[in-house]
């Protein structure tokens, strides 16, 4: 693997850990199975093959739009953008009230299944994060390095679903402190606004 690629699929990597550690229901969920032990390889299965699909399907529909129509890519990126910097700010606004995890579990196995597909699919902000702004952060490697992303942005999926869910019970008293969300949601919206740079640079 050349430095070019590797280069491509670390960023693709960073851009999906940068969308997919953002707290909220999804991981949430997934924290609280892997603190109370309760079905986690489901849980972590479903959600990481569920966001590979989305990443692959936003990394072909994208792409495939961008090359029949060039002119997209300039609307897409700057609504992308436009996306980035909300949910930047989002972020930072969610850091000012952080708030700890609160318990709820549901222990049967087909509750536990029914609540992760929900959380995964009925949930608009994942075709926004993951389909669309994934999809458009690709286009910009290229018709072959936008691959790489892809393949960067569902290894760091599979990473972060197994360890999120795994290793929760060693973390969890950690996890459960607000000010770690804190800290976390100050990082993610710093690191949306650099990415809306990025993308708006790609373009102007």
């Amino acid at each position: 693997m050349n430095t070019t690629i590797l280069a491509t699929v670390l960023a693709g990597m960073l851009s999906g850990l940068s969308l997919i550690v953002a707290i909220g229901a999804q991981n949430a969920f997934v924290l609280r199975q892997g603190v109370a032990r309760q079905h986690v390889g489901v849980v972590v299965a479903i959600c990481a093959v569920s966001d590979v699909a989305l990443i692959v399907a936003g990394v072909v529909g994208v792409g495939a739009v961008v090359e029949g129509h060039p002119t997209v890519l300039r609307i897409v990126t700057v609504g992308g953008a436009a996306y980035l910097v909300w949910f930047g700010v989002r972020s930072l606004l969610a850091a000012r009230h952080p708030k700890a995890l609160t318990a709820g579990l549901p222990t049967a196995k087909s509750s536990v299944v029914g609540t992760a597909f929900a959380l995964t699919w009925l949930n608009p902000h994942v075709y926004l994060d993951t389909v669309l702004m994934l999809g458009n952060l690709s286009t910009s490697h290229g018709p072959t390095g936008r691959w790489w992303f892809g393949l960067g942005a569902c290894v760091a999926s599979l990473l972060w679903f197994a360890g999120l869910g795994y290793a929760a019970r060693l973390a969890s008293r950690w996890f459960a402190q607000p000010r770690t969300w804190q800290v976390l949601d100050v990082v993610i919206g710093l690191v949306m606004f650099a990415l809306a740079g990025m993308l708006l640079r790609s373009i102007f």
